[in-house]
């Protein structure tokens, strides 16, 4: 399965709260944000710029979007790309949402990230300026 991604220009970060912590305004105030919440802890992913310095953080992470929206019953998304890069050395953080699939690498390995994703026939462009 061959798919088309769009490389996102902020840097992201993710951080990690106790489960029963309140969710966060500070968390809230980009565009893009991704809150979870398990038994175990409250895990946010957002702009890195927003996270005040006490918290515990995973900085410096990139964000390559999947072109969708996705249907459900689509069969092999995140093998195609996660076992290429696997493959290479690169670690990603999976996030989904009802459309599509995000992948993140760590931001020292994007162009890596997008050359093992192109050389296996996807197509991967930058997001405009903005």
């Amino acid at each position: 399965m061959k798919l088309s991604l769009l490389v996102l220009n902020p840097v992201f970060a993710i951080c990690t709260l106790e489960r029963d912590a309140p969710l966060p305004e500070w968390a809230l105030s980009s565009d893009f944000f991704s809150i979870t919440r398990t038994y175990d802890e409250l895990s946010i992913v957002c702009l890195q710029e927003s996270i005040p310095q006490d918290v515990k953080i995973n900085k410096g992470w990139r964000c390559l979007k999947v072109q969708g929206p996705l249907g459900f019953d689509i069969v092999g998304i995140l093998a195609s790309l996660s076992l290429p890069l696997a493959s290479e050395g690169v670690s990603i953080f999976v996030l989904s949402s009802y459309d599509t699939d995000y992948i993140m690498v760590k931001n020292y390995d994007l162009d890596k990230a997008i050359e093992v994703l192109r050389k296996d026939g996807h197509t991967v462009e930058q997001q405009p300026a903005q």
